[in-house]
């Protein structure tokens, strides 16, 4: 279903305040995006030492679905987005019988659960890996899940960064793998044989326009994003407008007002299937705030203002090396006190552009920043960043 256009007078750059829901480094980029056009922000975060709170104008220090900030933050605010998926989709609600939100509650919902996400794949005609739902031991005892094995058991909710998951090999595998992951709804998932993973990052505005930005070529460890290349290296133009084309249409269907990412696995095929979606900023975009003229941040904004949207520009080659919070600590010393990385080195080298979240304590697995390698190619980008990560100790790629 698409949008109708909106009625709505646009917020203009200057002119009052933008309310976020959450705390984290993607508010934190967005504050700076917001700002950088002259609106004032107000994040409502319970984190008293939140990345986004320390950026922003005001911090509402409350819980997400407390009614009494929920008001404070409506009645600030002209417009209101969200930072990551799992804040309560009644507050968004909430929010939205006073104020402009983005994105939609609706679509935020689909967003916290597997099997509702699955769905909305299929009925936009997306296509993803075949799955079943699990909500019963006896569901998990059944004997019809033996075409989908092995596979990857899910939660249906709150798993992110290879969070909640185990690979299953066989039925007999099955049901203590389901109760080792606490016995709650899960969604089982073939695996399927994976040449690559990609993303595709969308926005659309509240009257149907949809603009994107360049297919991004990610590789993961451990469940968790490690590096991004753009241009994808090994992602045909056909493939790309075809991810392109399939999450566009995703969000159409989902009446989507906002910043939207797909994540699809290639398959040795070739053949493309989605494997999950945040109705959100996602990591694998963050090269653009420096490779692009217009960043995802950019966009979020755009669309919850109801300014227009205009097409992205890629203007330089781009490697993402994400930094956790492992950086900090000497590998073979597992219990040493953080040692700051050598970031002078990191940054001797040429387009080395270094964020770092502003957060406290560096924890191991933690998402502590991002650098990005921007140059006029990607030969020298990719380059580059492989000279940071030999700095930093991390893998190469």
């Amino acid at each position: 279903m698409s949008a109708s256009p909106t009625t709505e007078a646009a917020t203009l750059p200057g002119q009052g305040m933008l309310g976020v829901l959450g705390g984290g480094q993607l508010g934190r980029m967005f504050v700076h995006a917001a700002q950088t056009h002259g609106y004032r922000v107000m994040v409502l975060e319970p984190d008293a030492a939140s990345p986004a709170g320390a950026a922003a104008d005001a911090h509402l220090r409350a819980p997400y679905a407390e009614p009494a900030a929920l008001s404070e933050l409506a009645a600030a605010c002209v417009a209101i987005t969200t930072e990551f998926e799992n804040v309560p989709a009644e507050a968004l609600r909430m929010l939205a019988a006073r104020r402009r939100v983005s994105p939609p509650a609706d679509a935020v919902q689909v967003c916290q659960h597997r099997a509702r996400e699955k769905a909305a794949f299929a009925a936009a005609g997306v296509p993803c890996a075949p799955h079943a739902v699990i909500d019963s031991a006896e569901t998990a005892a059944s004997a019809a899940l033996a075409p989908l094995l092995p596979g990857i058991l899910k939660t249906a909710s709150l798993g992110y960064d290879g969070k909640g998951q185990a690979t299953v090999m066989t039925l007999a595998d099955l049901p203590a793998a389901w109760q080792a992951l606490g016995g709650v709804p899960c969604v089982l998932e073939q695996r399927l044989p994976l040449r690559l993973e990609i993303s595709v990052i969308v926005a659309r505005g509240a009257d149907g326009a949809v603009v994107h930005l360049p297919v991004q070529q990610n590789l993961h460890r451990g469940g968790i994003l490690a590096v991004t290349q753009v241009p994808a290296p090994d992602v045909p133009p056909a493939l790309a407008e075809q991810a392109i084309a399939l999450a566009g249409r995703l969000a159409q269907a989902l009446d989507y007002v906002g910043v939207l990412c797909v994540e699809f696995f290639v398959l040795q095929d070739g053949r493309l299937v989605a494997n999950e979606m945040a109705p959100r900023p996602h990591n694998s975009g963050h090269y653009s705030i420096d490779a692009c003229d217009v960043s995802q941040f950019d966009l979020q904004l755009r669309a919850l203002a109801g300014l227009p949207l205009v097409a992205p520009r890629l203007h330089s080659a781009a490697v993402m090396l994400n930094l956790l919070g492992d950086l900090w600590f000497p590998q073979d010393a597992a219990d040493a006190a953080p040692v700051t990385p050598d970031w002078a080195a990191v940054l001797s080298l040429p387009g080395a552009h270094l964020h770092l979240y502003g957060k406290a304590e560096a924890r191991r697995g933690r998402k502590m920043g991002h650098l990005t390698f921007t140059a006029a190619d990607a030969g020298t980008a990719r380059a580059n960043a492989l000279r940071a990560a030999a700095v930093l100790g991390l893998q190469a790629f």
